[in-house]
């Protein structure tokens, strides 16, 4: 019977189990965890509790391949960007660095990533230009054209919505030229560093317009609160349409109406202007729903549209649609549709979006229909995404945010053979599994809720507003 050998040198073993080791992994440090950013106004907020923080979007693709933060030990990124000059200073700090196998990351170079050449060496430097450019906004927008004024009792107040007066007033002011790009470059950081998934605009190309919402003191002071890029492109046979491809409000001052003074100016200009229609490129939820508080008022006072918005919810009141066999429209007429486009310049999809609350508010007690209601937001978004014919063959993937994923998540089922009619079985639809179905069914209910939240938020607000 064979035995486990023990060694008679006790010395030699220690000394061999000391050369197995293994050195430590560098796992890296995601940015967002290290890196604190803060909005300023004064040389006296830097590095105070009265800085304003910025909450940035996902910071990985300005560094490694895999959006980490390699070579250090106890690292600390703390930036400041004024929102005199919008130029910003990085103070970093560490305990030590150590290159554990994926090197060391340049972080002056990413940082260049984002900042460009608005990021100050020193932060000397950087305080100094709290006086040396406090004119800066003034200075830019100084050959700008004012496209709209607003005066201060027509704006809100930050928190409760009652009406403020001082001696401010607003201005949206359009900007060409030089002073345009320099201005937007120094922009280019909060757009990346706010905006996910964002792009420069191409500031030599003609076409884009860059729109600033300034504050105006009595004192002659001038403050940027926002900005949007448009882009201005040909439309057969002589027309032109504006799309929306930026929108900014500056962190500070979030949340207390500019967006929707920034927006409101926008369309203005566009019906002024006569164009086509205003588009938007991807709008983010928040966006969107600027968008329809400031729409769904303009379409009530729309006098061309009520008696069709009149009939369908009267329709909506009078029928019982739990027990409907087909599926019931409610979408506007094509008349409609045109009169928003050409009078106010809304374009299709727009106005489908607010129809729905248009119908809402309609409503009255809305309690006693909402059942009715939420029978046609289903109907609309069933067929939005699987489709208006749900028998038709082929595959259908309903792509649905869950808890897990929110932009990996579907539900997929498939249809027998590509053709319709045939014989052999061909266009027969397979029947999707008990589960699926159920599965499918709750993802879509649960659009229809978020939806409908969606359209009581807006409703909600214009109300206020109309009273």
């Amino acid at each position: 019977m064979g035995t486990k050998h023990h060694s008679s040198d006790p010395v030699s073993d220690s000394k061999k189990r000391r050369k197995v080791g293994f050195s430590k992994v560098d796992e890296g440090i995601g940015p967002n965890d290290c890196i604190k950013i803060y909005m300023v106004s004064r040389q006296e907020e830097v590095g105070s509790p009265e800085s304003f923080p910025v909450e940035p979007v996902d910071l990985g693709p300005f560094f490694e391949e895999d959006g980490k933060i390699y070579g250090y030990q106890g690292l600390k990124i703390t930036i400041w960007i004024s929102s005199i000059s919008f130029q910003a200073y990085a103070d970093i700090s560490f305990e030590s660095t150590s290159d554990a196998g994926k090197g060391i990351t340049d972080l002056n170079s990413s940082l260049q990533n984002i900042f460009a050449n608005n990021l100050v060496e020193t932060k000397d430097d950087f305080l100094k230009t709290f006086s040396t450019e406090s004119n800066y906004i003034k200075s830019m927008i100084s050959e700008g054209k004012t496209i709209q004024q607003i005066v201060p009792s027509s704006y809100n107040n930050e928190s409760n919505g009652t009406l403020k007066a001082d001696s401010s007033e607003l201005e949206v002011v359009h900007v060409e030229g030089t002073s345009m790009g320099l201005l937007y470059c120094r922009l280019v950081p909060l757009v990346l560093l706010l905006v996910d998934g964002s792009n420069p605009i191409d500031v030599t190309d003609p076409d884009w317009e860059v729109y600033l919402l300034v504050e105006k003191k009595s004192d002659e002071s001038q403050k940027l609160l926002g900005f949007a890029a448009l882009y201005r492109f040909f439309h057969y046979p002589d027309s032109k349409r504006l799309r929306l491809g930026q929108i900014l409000v500056l962190p500070p001052y979030q949340r207390k109406g500019y967006g929707g003074h920034l927006f409101k100016a926008i369309t203005n200009m566009a019906v002024s202007d006569n164009v086509y229609d205003l588009s938007i490129e991807e709008p983010l939820d928040s966006l969107q729903h600027v968008r329809s508080c400031v729409d769904v008022p303009r379409l009530l006072a729309l006098q061309a549209i009520q008696p069709s918005l009149d009939s369908a919810a009267l329709r909506l009141k009078q029928e019982n649609l739990s027990k409907r066999v087909h599926v019931t429209k409610f979408t506007p007429p094509s008349s409609a549709i045109e009169e928003a486009r050409k009078t106010l310049k809304i374009n299709r999809k727009q106005f489908l979006q607010c129809w729905e609350i248009l119908l809402y508010m309609k409503l009255d007690p809305v309690e006693k229909y909402m059942e009715n209601f939420r029978s046609v937001v289903l109907d609309r978004i069933r067929a939005d995404v699987i489709g208006k014919d749900t028998g038709g063959a082929g595959k259908r993937v309903i792509e649905v945010p869950t808890e897990y994923d929110e932009e990996a998540s579907f539900v997929m089922f498939r249809t027998a053979g590509g053709g319709g009619g045939g014989d052999g079985g061909e266009g027969k639809e397979v029947e999707m599994e008990e589960q699926d179905l159920s599965k499918q069914e709750e993802q879509l209910q649960k659009l229809v809720d978020e939806r409908i939240e969606a359209i009581k938020l807006v409703a909600q607000k214009v109300s206020v507003k109309r009273c």
